[in-house]
């Protein structure tokens, strides 16, 4: 009878403190953007286009909040974006053309708005639960801004960290990101998200 009762107790606190380790999509990525400042990580990108086609680049990514991204792209082909805080600058380096626009309206619905943008994120999305699938927690981000170019974005958590990142845009097409070597809340280089076009490249205006 004595050991019923314990092994009922055990039960008991076992189901009380559960919500504290056991959190949903949502609560992961609510814990994940928790005081964040600074995210580095390695990623792989993978474009699916209609046709079935998969096209992968893979590089490094780097995020300062508020505001500051760099994106670099490594194979197949060197590109870097970049951030400023007010516009966003794309180099492909082997086109050797840079092209520029406003920041503000270039992340709207993006993931990037999500990860940079330091207000609540029931401000720009609405949040949908999608429960567990290969061990990851998953959240089905619905931008709330028209002109945004994203009807869906999917983010897999585990442990409150963010694994991977899959983008529908309005075509159709689907891009996913899968994240490695993460590391947050260093400190980053201030020139990391600064840009100065290089002399004797073409440069483009406002997309």
């Amino acid at each position: 009878m004595q050991r019923s009762l314990k092994l009922i107790c055990s039960l008991i606190l076992l189901g009380a403190v559960q919500p504290l380790w056991a959190l949903n999509g949502p609560q992961q990525l609510e814990a994940f953007l928790k005081d964040l400042t600074t995210l580095q990580a390695d990623f792989e990108q993978t474009l699916q286009q209609d046709d079935d086609q998969a096209y992968s680049s893979n590089g490094v990514f780097y995020l300062k909040r508020p505001g500051l991204l760099r994106w670099e792209y490594t194979a197949p082909s060197e590109q870097l974006i970049v951030a400023d805080g007010d516009r966003i600058w794309l180099y492909d380096i082997e086109l050797e053309q840079v092209s520029h626009r406003s920041q503000r309206a270039a992340l709207v619905g993006t993931p990037a708005q999500l990860l940079s943008d330091q207000a609540p994120i029931s401000e720009h999305f609405q949040v949908n639960d999608l429960g567990e699938a290969d061990g990851l927690s998953w959240v089905e981000l619905l931008p709330r801004e028209k002109e945004s170019q994203f009807s869906s974005l999917r983010l897999a958590l585990n442990e409150n960290n963010l694994q991977r990142m899959e983008m529908i845009d309005n075509l159709g097409q689907t891009t996913r990101f899968v994240f490695d070597n993460l590391q947050r809340n260093l400190p980053l280089d201030a020139a990391l998200f600064t840009f100065k076009p290089p002399p004797m490249i073409d440069l483009i205006g406002d997309l």
